[in-house]
């Protein structure tokens, strides 16, 4: 997200599954015979949420969106906000969303976050996992929103932005290795709204960034035996939705970002190269009015209606929180009670901390 920070029913048999059309124009087109994920040495529960998520993608009809709610960033982080949505629609989102920013400190911190994740995930939610990263090329610490990045730097064995950055992933794992340990799966969503300008790693040359990408899933995937997560990529929408896609083995779980009133494509542009893409998609982060001092008073039924009609391959999506969040707006109610959407007491049990 970029506003202004403060501190703020899976089918019983998985059969061969069939991407449908991104939009109206894009044919049909036979889905990949399995649902391999880009971690090959990904775990059993990894592998099965992964499947529920394509068999997600393969429906039209019936329960087929996962809702979901972002808590808030680094300690801030609690499941008050879940509760709130609770009271008021009389229903727990499927998916809880969770940040690593220390904004504070200018770093990373998982302890809140993860307890926060592990307790929902234990009552029956899924979970989602992001960083509002700090700059490894600032000394300092913090600047998450510095110009003039060079995103080489990270990789060039030596360099001190170099070293700095691989304590950052480090510190990344320890909070990603406690979640593994608890057993949970995280839909694991890195340098979000990569293609806009407004973050240090935004906007930069797509194949310098892939690299970064790579390097960062190789890091985690091999070195630090992370198969508990799904690598979900995140641009907002706009310009260039696809070109900082790092590829097919690299990537579980496509989305979009975006902060509108509006669910059409004229307001949310770059859903077609997204969902053209090999992998289940989803709002990655939803928010209505705009990325700023949003009014707390949307119609949510407008979004339900504009996912059906326009962005038919939604299978989740995640709003964000204050004035944004589903605590706060109207119509949330109904909502949470439409016939295509998912909440916690829906999804199968076996693919969280409620199962075995």
């Amino acid at each position: 997200m970029r506003p202004v920070i403060c501190p703020s029913s899976l089918p019983q048999r998985l059969g061969a599954l069939v991407w449908l059309a991104a939009v109206a124009g894009l044919s049909c087109r036979a889905a990949a015979p399995s649902a391999e994920p880009a971690n090959p040495k990904a775990n059993p529960k990894a592998r099965a949420v992964l499947q529920y998520l394509r068999a997600l993608d393969a429906r039209r009809e019936g329960p087929r969106i996962l809702s979901g709610q972002f808590s808030d960033f680094g300690r801030g982080a609690n499941l008050r906000i879940m509760e709130r949505v609770h009271e008021r629609t009389g229903h727990w989102p499927a998916l809880i969303g969770v940040d690593y920013a220390d904004f504070g400190r200018g770093s990373l911190t998982y302890e809140i976050p993860n307890r926060v994740a592990i307790e929902y995930w234990k009552q029956g939610g899924l979970v989602t996992v992001m960083a509002h990263l700090y700059n490894p090329a600032n000394p300092n610490g913090g600047g998450l929103r510095d110009k003039g990045v060079n995103l080489e730097d990270l990789l060039r064995p030596g360099h001190e932005t170099q070293q700095r950055w691989m304590k950052e992933l480090d510190l990344l794992a320890e909070g990603l290795l406690q979640l593994k340990d608890a057993g949970v799966v995280v839909l694991w969503r890195p340098f979000h709204e990569m293609n806009g300008g407004w973050f240090w790693w935004g906007a930069k040359d797509p194949a310098v960034f892939i690299r970064v990408w790579r390097q960062m899933f190789d890091y985690f995937s091999n070195t630090k035996g992370l198969d508990n997560l799904l690598w979900v990529y995140g641009p907002n929408h706009g310009q260039n939705t696809d070109k900082y896609y790092a590829g097919d083995r690299y990537v579980d779980v496509v989305g979009l970002d975006a902060y509108t009133d509006h669910i059409d494509p004229e307001h949310i542009r770059g859903y077609p190269e997204v969902a053209a893409l090999p992998k289940p998609f989803g709002f990655t982060e939803f928010g209505p009015h705009g990325s700023q001092n949003p009014p707390g008073d949307y119609d949510y039924r407008r979004f339900i209606a504009g996912l059906e009609k326009h962005f038919p391959r939604t299978t989740h999506f995640m709003c964000w929180n204050a004035r944004w969040s589903l605590a706060t707006n109207f119509y949330t109610r109904e909502l949470l009670s439409h016939p295509a959407i998912i909440n916690r007491d829906q999804v199968p049990p076996e693919l969280t901390g409620k199962g075995p």
